[in-house]
């Protein structure tokens, strides 16, 4: 289980990603606009600039839905192959089985 300070930082990114993804796209429409004056194009970026950093969806860590575990990610899933593999051995996940040879 990951720590639950890490779980609710990443929680709290994901909260201001969605809160600003309206006004952030229309920022960089305007930046990365050729036909715009170069000037406006330079305010935009500053504006830009002025968002939180957590508020960028790069910034968002994929985590497993069930542990928090941050690695080993399957984002089909939403898991962490731990996890999934602790479901199919519990028989959780249909068509799943454990491969032995």
């Amino acid at each position: 289980m990951a720590k639950k300070s890490a779980i609710e930082k990443n929680k709290r990114r994901q909260r201001l990603v969605a809160k600003y993804a309206a006004r952030r796209e229309a920022l960089k429409a305007i930046a990365n606009d050729q036909t715009k004056a170069a000037d406006e194009r330079f305010a935009a970026r500053l504006k830009l600039a002025e968002l939180p950093r957590n508020s960028a969806k790069v910034r968002v860590r994929n985590r497993c839905q069930l542990t928090g575990r941050p690695r080993a990610y399957y984002r089909k899933l939403k898991m962490s192959r731990l996890a999934l593999r602790e479901l199919t051995s519990k028989g959780y996940v249909p068509g799943m089985v454990k491969s032995s040879w």
